[in-house]
């Protein structure tokens, strides 16, 4: 027996070195000390998003700050409350760390924790399957090559990447998957494994992509349904270990689920309908399950040929579980349709939940991963299976199928079109998928005669991982030729640092739509009004964005003070103090001539009672926004009829307090170039005051004649619970950990 479990122990360990090696080879350009070998994820939403939202927390937690509002990019947002923010997730904490001891805050610090979060993918996937497949001749095998598939395929070397929130958020998927099958192996649920199941489903949510969240929480509630149907578990234990995950879940991400979820129903999102909904994939991108590449730049929904295989054996022998992956693949691809199935137009309307998302292709993560699973399923099942005939016909329709591949190829070949680069490419695509089937025929027919060689395992893993990265591992959409120095500089450039040098003139907005750009007021402390945070909220996004490029009036209320344009002259007198470039041409500096303050006293108002009225009055073009301020609700103190003397003056600013000296001879309304959000509260000469809603989405404060100290300060009461209810959870969690460890 001690021989065996050293054997079983070694194969493990053989598996995880083979994992490892395979991550350094497929991400080897990102690791290699050699400049001119370095390759690096190209800048977008890498960069603009996640790059400079993580310098933010980076400088806020190096501080010993808790980074609860930002305001450098949307005209400041509850930073807390963003969800790819990602501000408690601990595997960020831990970049975090390590990049404060070794320099500090680097694009490659969000390059190698996206490499690390593949990595430790694959080793939970491999875990998983191993657990599946117990006590099955080849469940090694079957672990590592479900792992390959889910870690190398066209999903997770895709968009994910680069789009770093979805990939963390998927990571936990095969952990969450561990836990239910451990808590279900007997009829007696094992709750400690349900907790582990929670645990994990509450860190995806922390990483900060709900939708992917919102998928692997389906399956896992569906996943616990099914095992404990199996297992013949009452449905009442069902209902309180589904529970019990729910709050297990809620209570880990509860310091960002609470924020977030208050968030969102006071950003544009929450009103968007089924058309901005609805899209997905069309039909013709599920061809790239066989050809990867022929439709679009990314190929999701591929996993590789031999897994299409081996996916096929394990539903053909009904292996244990392959119908409750096969429905979860089936239902995932017509969901990833999006509107263009009549699938999506019925759940969009019977599954809760499911109106808060976008892009329903992202439900390739449940494709890729139920056939890595079923791929596994299947090499486990050619263990058991005897009949020779049945070995035979499989090979046989694998012959057929690759006989296929290569006529479509040579069809391609003759078929030539005047379109010659495009034919040559999609020849190229199909003459590869028919190699892959042809050499897939070779290695399954010599591993199917005696799967439990060693030499013939390791070729068939060798052949799943060849062809996925093959394919994958220069995706030019992902990568650029160029050291991760070369993408973005964290100093500010020079254009950018002339705005800064003004720093000490008070609190000023910019308009960054060219030379700024993306979030990078969150990497260089610039206070931009715009920002590409997929969550703004909706009364500073209808003004900021009423006109996209030339808006006066977004100038005005958000207190403006330099544009970065690529005209050289605009709407309002400016004057050019600096010029430069960024990647669409010539960049101009305007420092506006008579910029609004940040903060601006108000005597006369007009009394609007909705956010339309307030738009519409302000777009009007004989509105002078100087003269009276946009309130949504009578003052309490009685304002004079004409302007009156008085001074504001902003003593202190920092993201969560700021502090002002006002004085004025009469009753006043202060206007503050800041989003309305609840979080903010006031203090008048220390005694709370009232804070109104002005301009559709501003703040206002009514201030009575006289000398004063106002003081505003970002605390958020669903932070505090949350943060609570995470404290009370994970201190439970590790208590519960030490105790099982204890036990065994």
């Amino acid at each position: 027996m001690t021989r065996l479990h050293s054997l079983a122990r070694n194969k493990d360990l053989l598996a995880i070195a083979a994992l490892v090696s395979l991550w350094l080879l497929f991400f080897w350009r990102l690791f290699t000390p050699i400049a001119s070998d370095q390759a690096s994820l190209k800048q977008g939403d890498f960069s603009g998003q996640f790059v400079a939202f993580g310098a933010y927390q980076y400088e806020r937690l190096t501080r010993g700050e808790i980074p609860l509002w930002n305001p450098y990019n949307n005209g400041g947002l509850p930073f807390i409350a963003d969800t790819q923010a990602a501000v408690f997730y601990p595997p960020r904490w831990a970049t975090i760390a390590l990049s404060a001891l070794t320099g500090g805050w680097t694009y490659n610090s969000l390059q190698m924790e996206m490499t690390a979060h593949v990595l430790l993918y694959t080793l939970l996937m491999y875990a998983f399957l191993r657990r599946l497949t117990l006590g099955n001749e080849l469940s090694h095998v079957s672990a590592l090559a479900a792992s390959v598939i889910v870690g190398y395929g066209g999903y997770t070397t895709g968009y994910p990447p680069l789009q770093l929130a979805v990939l963390e958020a998927a990571t936990w998927l095969p952990l969450t998957l561990i836990g239910v099958l451990e808590a279900t192996r007997r009829r007696a649920l094992d709750l400690r494994f349900i907790a582990l199941a929670g645990f994990a489903l509450g860190l995806s949510w922390m990483a900060g992509h709900p939708q992917t969240s919102w998928f692997i929480t389906y399956l896992a509630a569906a996943y616990l349904a099914y095992c404990c149907y199996h297992r013949r578990i009452s449905w009442r234990k069902f209902i309180s270990a589904f529970m019990f995950l729910g709050l297990v879940t809620i209570g880990v991400c509860a310091v960002t689920l609470f924020p977030g979820i208050e968030y969102l129903l006071h950003t544009s999102r929450e009103g968007l309908g089924f058309a901005a909904k609805g899209n997905g994939f069309p039909y013709r991108d599920i061809v790239q399950l066989v050809y990867p590449g022929s439709v679009s730049q990314w190929s999701p929904l591929s996993v590789g040929l031999p897994a299409l295989f081996f996916a096929a054996v394990a539903i053909f022998c009904r292996a244990r579980e392959s119908r409750f992956w096969l429905l979860v693949a089936a239902l995932a691809i017509l969901h990833s349709l999006g509107e263009n199935s009549a699938f999506y137009h019925a759940s969009y309307n019977l599954i809760p939940g499911l109106r808060f998302f976008r892009g329903q292709e992202r439900a390739a993560l449940l494709v890729a991963n139920s056939l890595a699973v079923l791929a596994g399923l299947g090499i486990a099942a050619v263990a058991e299976w005897s009949n020779q005939a049945h070995r035979k016909r499989a090979l046989s329709y694998w012959l057929r199928f690759t006989a296929l591949l290569v006529i479509i190829a040579l069809g391609l070949f003759f078929a030539w079109s005047d379109d010659a680069a495009r034919w040559g490419e999609l020849f190229d695509i199909a003459a590869g998928s028919a190699i892959v089937a042809a050499a897939s025929y070779i290695v399954l027919r010599h591993f199917l005669r005696a799967p439990g060689r060693l030499s013939r395992q390791f070729a068939l893993v060798a052949l799943i991982a060849f062809e996925l990265i093959s394919v994958n591992i220069n995706q030019p959409a992902n990568y650029d030729s160029a050291p991760h120095s070369e993408q973005l500089p964290m100093l500010a450039p020079p254009l950018i640092q002339t705005v800064l040098a003004d720093a000490d003139s008070g609190p000023f907005r910019v308009d960054g739509f060219r030379g700024l750009r993306d979030n990078y007021g969150s990497l260089y402390a610039v206070m931009d009004m715009r920002g590409i945070s997929p969550l703004f909220l909706k009364g500073p996004q209808a003004i900021i964005y009423r006109d996209y490029v030339n808006n006066p009036l977004a100038w005005e209320l958000f207190a403006v003070k330099y544009i970065f344009s690529g005209s050289d002259t605009l709407s309002l007198p400016t004057v050019i103090i600096d010029r430069g470039r960024d990647q669409d041409g010539a960049v101009y500096l305007h420092r506006l001539e008579d910029p609004r303050p940040f903060a601006l006293m108000y005597y006369e108002a007009d009394i609007v009672d909705s956010d339309a009225w307030a738009l519409e009055l302000m777009a009007d073009p004989r509105y002078d926004e100087r003269e009276k301020i946009v309130l949504h609700q009578p003052p309490m103190l009685k304002l004079p009829s004409a302007a009156a003397e008085g001074s504001v003056r902003v003593t202190s600013f920092a993201p969560e307090t700021i502090t002002l000296d006002i004085d004025t001879a009469e009753n006043a309304i202060l206007s503050l170039s800041m989003p309305h959000y609840p979080g903010w509260h006031a203090r008048l000469n220390g005694l709370q005051t009232e804070i109104v809603r002005a301009y559709a989405g501003l703040i206002a404060i009514e201030v009575p004649a006289g000398q004063h100290v106002l003081s505003l300060e970002f605390a958020l009461l669903s932070y505090s619970i949350g943060a609570l209810i995470s404290l009370v959870t994970w201190f439970t969690l590790a208590l519960l950990a030490l105790a099982t460890v204890w036990r065994r």
